[in-house]
């Protein structure tokens, strides 16, 4: 970290410092749970983390989607399902919400345009009782359906040390070991990126229950759909290392960007705790509002740079599935966000010596 931007940040991390640690307390059983100390699972947050950042991290960054930028708005909420949950960010009304959108990896310095994956994460309630956090991509499935799994195509994916080049033969080998993986990798052999955050659809990917008044529960997935009368009035400059963060900048002056939030139900046939499987396009969907985004922000000046996206922060009225890979995710953001907190505030503690 440069000494410029050290002190063009002083102000602003200072209150990002006392967020983080103040944050930090709230994850160490999740952290632990992940570790082994409840499970005894033997692929441990630290491991996960470590084979995410690499032999060189970026310190006071996330070590995944370390490259982001903060936008704020509203979710304005149909109450289309009020029946179907309990959660009060979906009575009919408006709510405030804080988001970021981000590339894929652990460079905060990578070219927009060169990431496989894009991602939108956002928060509404915060620091309430009806806290609701949200972290979601672009594939609609993942590749694997345990953390195991997950970790073991990681490694696979992960250059060589030396040549800093991944091995083709030993990705070919993973996935030809893991036929769950036929969805995801037809997503991706069709997937073209769009020209904006903006434009591109996310997934929730994991599913989660909705609960009602009445004690009843539904299994959801959902994804946020972009805007139908979104007009693109900013090209997006293909020579830039920052093109995606700049188009959308650029359009929000414009106009605000909008994302309908739509859940998708699923059939009692379907199975909730497999990320790997995508539902069939005839299950019923419900529009449950719209996020309106208005304004946006650098991620080491804005309030998502404090903010840790973990999904299973959940409102009264929504729960978590048995999906292991969901419940593996708490305690790998748990994990990054300790790390980045700590290294801030090591970070702080030199800059004012």
């Amino acid at each position: 970290m440069t000494n410029d931007k050290r002190s063009s940040n002083a102000g602003s991390s200072v209150v990002r410092k006392c967020l983080l640690l103040g944050s930090m307390a709230a994850f160490a059983t999740a952290t632990l749970y992940f570790a082994g100390v409840f499970n005894g699972d033997t692929v441990t947050a630290q491991r996960f983390v470590d084979l995410q950042q690499g032999d060189e991290p970026h310190l006071g960054f996330r070590r995944a989607h370390a490259k982001g930028m903060c936008v704020s708005g509203r979710f304005e909420s149909t109450g289309a399902l009020a029946s179907y949950s309990t959660a009060a960010i979906f009575n009919e009304g408006d709510t405030e919400f804080l988001g970021r959108f981000s590339i894929a990896g652990n460079n905060p310095t990578a070219p927009d345009l060169k990431a496989p994956v894009r991602s939108f994460a956002f928060v509404v309630n915060s620091a309430t009782t009806q806290e609701w956090r949200v972290a979601m991509n672009t594939p609609p499935v993942m590749a694997v359906a345990t953390p195991d799994a997950f970790f073991q195509q990681l490694q696979a994916l992960s250059p060589d040390p030396i040549t800093k080049q991944r091995d083709p033969e030993k990705i070919k080998a993973f996935f030809k070991a893991h036929p769950e993986s036929k969805a995801f990798n037809e997503w991706k052999a069709g997937y073209v990126p769009t020209n904006s955050f903006a434009t591109e659809r996310y997934h929730s990917i994991n599913a989660f229950y909705l609960h009602n008044a009445h004690g009843e529960k539904q299994a959801v997935r959902f994804e946020a759909v972009p805007d139908d009368d979104y007009k693109e009035l900013v090209e997006l400059d293909q020579t830039s290392a920052d093109a995606l963060q700049q188009q959308l900048a650029e359009q929000l002056k414009n106009q605000p960007v909008k994302f309908d939030l739509m859940f998708t139900l699923a059939h009692s046939s379907d199975d909730e705790n497999n990320p790997t499987i995508p539902w069939p396009t005839t299950r019923k969907t419900i529009n449950a509002g719209t996020l309106v985004i208005t304004d946006w922000r650098p991620q080491d000046e804005g309030k998502c740079g404090a903010q840790n996206f973990d999904p299973l922060v959940l409102p009264a009225g929504m729960s978590a599935t048995a999906d292991p890979i969901l419940r593996a995710r708490g305690a790998a953001y748990a994990q990054s966000y300790r790390r980045r907190a700590t290294e801030t505030l090591l970070d702080g503690q030199s800059t004012n010596q």
